[in-house]
């Protein structure tokens, strides 16, 4: 591929077309337009030359979101180096270890806080002060010749179901291809307006921050304290007059149930995606009356391929619709194929493993071996550990994750299963299921909820509803309650500080 299978390539030639739009924007009051953000990124790219720093080598990123972590980003790639970004919110002993396993050679780090000395030769605090003197720098002599596909982009950490981080190696191709696509599918132009909710270390800021520099479009940054606040979300959602809005279900379900949007103007929305998880029916509704005008879409993806399936929900939502809409079609971008547990294809309208291959999907994890690659005829396939089943009128359709099928008593359950189950009743809000070891039975399949209502079900109206619900073999056996699932900060549910907790109160054999 060329060099305009590039992020920095793609961002010059929108400075060139659009030099005085916004590119980005902060709550704070800071913004740089096209031409603004590419020569304080040739700045940046200058001073980490200047430092020492080559093509493939990683650049640590610790801050919160602003426009001065959006500069480095390109500032970091146009030095043909991977940025790494850090939930600078996490213990000292995380960011230190996701570091020093990427072996960064340089950490721009938020000048607040001294989380990290030691860990790597160079730290750079920064604050505004010493990011007038970076933008300030001499600007990178221009490499656009040397830039490659091939170049690393980024590196995220995702802990997976073991809860040890694992860098997923992104390239230039990786990224360029998938946002080339969202780009096209979703028809963006210059007049849009993105929100960026997900912090920079969630493989969904990744459409956020990367899809409008392809088309000269903005990127309008959420503070983190912002983004939990439904009231304030949807306010700022309104007041920057968004076009593009993409999150998780959880807070999109935020919004539409204590966001007061009713009350705002929300007309400039054209396009809500959601990822990350399964958005169930009853809250999917209420959100599409509440946006009648605008386009839902239901995507999936990875932090190993960013989205690589979409969906676009229909209007109105039938009534009689109960199960959460399937994935949908695979993008044009890359291929999929199901296999069995024997690694065959499996048979028409059959479970099986979703394996991806083509431009979007990633390189492979940082100095961990190939295990979750196979190749089939010639082709190098991932597999993504997701269970699905093609339907012939709905695409893909998502059935859970390899690694939460358990046995108990013999019979095989996939705990995903179990919640939808649970979610069938009226006055659960949310649902977790979870599975600990036990000798007897094989495993104890434990349900965490949150009740919609002051007064919560019983234990045998819950049993009731099970039986009515699932098969018998898949029935919990310990129902508990909490006022809030934990989530990690992705806003994905903490399956493993629930598994902790469960450990904690009601032990293992």
């Amino acid at each position: 591929m060329s060099s305009r299978a590039h992020l920095c390539t793609r961002m010059e030639e929108s400075a060139s077309r659009f030099p005085e739009r916004l590119a980005v924007a902060d709550a704070d009051g800071g913004v740089l337009t096209y031409s603004e953000l590419n020569r304080v990124a040739d700045a940046i790219g200058g001073y980490l030359v200047e430092q020492g720093i080559v093509a493939g080598d990683r650049v640590g990123l610790v801050l919160p979101k602003s426009v001065m972590a959006y500069a480095l980003l390109f500032g970091i790639m146009k030095a043909r180096a991977a940025y790494v970004p850090v939930d600078w919110t996490n213990p000292p002993e995380r960011i230190a270890q996701i570091l020093t396993n990427c072996q960064v050679r340089l950490v721009f780090a938020d000048a607040r806080k001294a989380l990290i000395e030691g860990v790597v030769a160079s730290i750079v605090p920064v604050d505004n002060a010493s990011f007038e003197s970076l933008a300030a720098h001499a600007p990178l002599v221009s490499n656009a010749a040397e830039r490659t596909a091939d170049d690393l982009a980024y590196i995220l950490h995702t802990s997976g179901s073991s809860g040890i981080p694992k860098g997923a190696m992104l390239t230039q191709e990786n990224v360029v291809s998938f946002v080339a696509w969202g780009a096209d599918s979703f028809d963006v132009t210059e007049e849009d307006r993105f929100g960026n909710h997900a912090p920079i270390h969630f493989a969904i800021s990744v459409f956020d921050l990367f899809v409008p520099i392809l088309r000269g479009a903005s990127v309008h940054l959420v503070p983190t304290d912002l983004g939990k606040d439904p009231k304030g979300l949807a306010r700022f959602i309104a007041q920057s007059r968004l076009t593009v809005w993409y999150s998780t279900p959880a807070i999109l379900r935020l919004l539409s149930d204590l966001g007061d949007m009713p009350q705002l103007d929300m007309t400039s929305l054209r396009l809500v995606l959601f990822a990350g998880e399964p958005f169930q029916i009853p809250a999917l509704r209420r959100l599409a009356e509440l946006l009648p005008n605008v386009e839902l879409y239901n995507l999936w993806g990875s932090t190993e391929t960013n989205a690589c399936t979409s969906m676009q929900i229909p209007r109105p939502i039938p009534e009689s619709r109960l199960e959460p809409y399937p994935i949908g079609q695979v993008g044009s971008h890359c291929k999929a194929l199901l296999m069995d547990e024997e690694g065959l294809p499996a048979a028409a309208g059959q479970e099986g493993l979703l394996h991806l291959s083509g431009p979007p999907v990633f390189r492979g994890y940082w100095e961990k071996d190939e295990s979750n690659f196979v190749l089939r005829d010639g082709i190098r396939w991932h597999n993504t550990g997701d269970v699905v089943r093609e339907s012939p009128d709905e695409g893909l359709v998502y059935v859970g994750r390899r690694d939460r099928r358990v046995k108990r008593h013999g019979y095989r359950i996939e705990l995903a299963e179990v919640e939808r189950g649970l979610l069938r009743h009226p006055a659960i809000a949310e649902a977790a299921v979870i599975a600990l070891p036990d000798r007897t039975a094989g495993c104890k399949v434990i349900a965490v909820l949150v009740a919609k209502t002051e007064m919560a079900p019983s234990i045998i109206e819950l049993k009731t509803h099970c039986n009515a619900n699932l098969p018998n073999y898949m029935n919990p056996d310990v129902f508990t309650y909490l006022p809030a699932l934990p989530r990690t900060s992705s806003n994905k549910v903490d399956y493993q500080s629930l598994i902790r907790k469960s450990q904690a109160e009601f032990g293992t054999p």
